[in-house]
């Protein structure tokens, strides 16, 4: 059907028209701010009261979560294990510090917003938009809202919020206070340390058992643990990396090394497993030269001369441990090693 076929009844009369142009001129007429509806705590101060201390409340536990995670980071050895169901065994550190600092950081926020929507005003208010430049009357007028905001907002008469507020924020920056602990050691002497002591048996690693010198034969290489230390314990890798040991048993005539000789039993040597370049185990042997050899970087020691580097990176020679033989015949050690085990300690010392 084309256009000169429409009939006259078809097309808008001159009112629809005019009433239609008058919509296209505003179609996103503003509607306005719907009428206020006052809450209960705005008519009954009984429950602006019980709002009150609930925000209080709030604060008040954020406080004591962050005192218990302070707390927590002193009581709870970095390495204590903690069964908590259903999580199975977890860090007793790490889940008391996220429970605590969770929980207090959860109620700043719970109470503030039950605070906003209970005591503030909830009037809205329309406003304007204007320049981006800060004139003297916008400066004026940002002064008086923050003054009515600040009104508003009741602060001023109920210093109970007021005081647990400024209390819970003041103590949440204390968690992070705290954690600067973590930045490094504390200047203690546990580099300086092993579990070996004057009195420990050697226990052999393979079997479990103590040691005896006929159980150690010329050109062999057994390694040991300190009595006490189990596999099971749950810092056994922690411990075995600074305690473990190496033993071999070369003729006394052989030992160049007058210290050497005095701490050894017999011509039974006992030296650190852990080479003094990156910490690797030392497992090679070779019993004609009686050089032990780190397989990562090629560290060569020399186990007749004081454990000295003839070849390789590592920076001092292998800790010896002082041993001899208690009165049921097993070896022992005869105090601790004599110098710190393990890689790199004097850089980071």
């Amino acid at each position: 059907m084309s256009s000169q076929e429409i009939s006259k009844e078809s097309l808008p009369s001159e009112q629809d028209t005019a009433h239609g142009t008058a919509v296209a001129e505003n179609p996103f007429a503003d509607p306005g701010l719907p009428p206020h509806r006052p809450r209960i705590q705005d008519i009954d101060e009984r429950a602006a009261k019980r709002s009150e201390r609930t925000v209080a409340l709030l604060f008040t536990l954020s406080m004591l979560a962050t005192i218990g995670f302070i707390a927590s980071f002193v009581i709870f050895p970095v390495d204590k294990i903690v069964y908590v169901w259903p999580l199975g065994h977890v860090s007793a550190t790490n889940l008391s510090l996220g429970l605590t600092l969770g929980l207090a950081l959860f109620c700043i926020g719970a109470g503030a917003v039950h605070w906003a929507r209970t005591l503030m005003s909830d009037e809205e208010v329309a406003d304007d938009r204007h320049a981006i430049e800060a004139t003297p009357d916008v400066k004026a007028k940002v002064m008086a809202d923050f003054a009515d905001g600040a009104r508003e907002s009741a602060i001023g008469r109920r210093p109970l919020i007021r005081n647990t507020m400024f209390g819970a924020l003041a103590m949440v920056p204390l968690s992070g206070v705290v954690l600067l602990r973590e930045l490094g050691p504390l200047p203690e002497k546990k580099l300086f340390h092993t579990g070996w002591a004057k009195g420990k048996q050697l226990i052999n690693m393979n079997t479990n058992e103590p040691l005896r010198p006929e159980d150690v034969a010329v050109g062999s290489l057994t390694f040991a643990k300190p009595q006490g230390l189990e596999e099971d314990d749950h810092d056994f890798s922690n411990k075995i990396a600074k305690d473990a040991l190496m033993i071999v048993r070369i003729q006394p005539e052989d030992i160049k090394d007058k210290r050497e000789l005095e701490w050894s039993h017999e011509g039974i040597v006992a030296f650190s497993k852990i080479c003094t370049h990156v910490g690797c185990p030392i497992s090679l042997y070779e019993q004609q030269t009686h050089h032990v050899l780190c397989p990562c970087h090629q560290s060569t020691f020399d186990l007749s001369d004081g454990a000295r580097v003839i070849f390789g990176p590592a920076g001092h020679p292998l800790p010896q441990l002082r041993i001899g033989v208690n009165d049921k015949g097993f070896l022992e050690a005869l105090g601790d090693f004599d110098e710190p085990v393990g890689p790199a300690f004097w850089e980071r010392g």
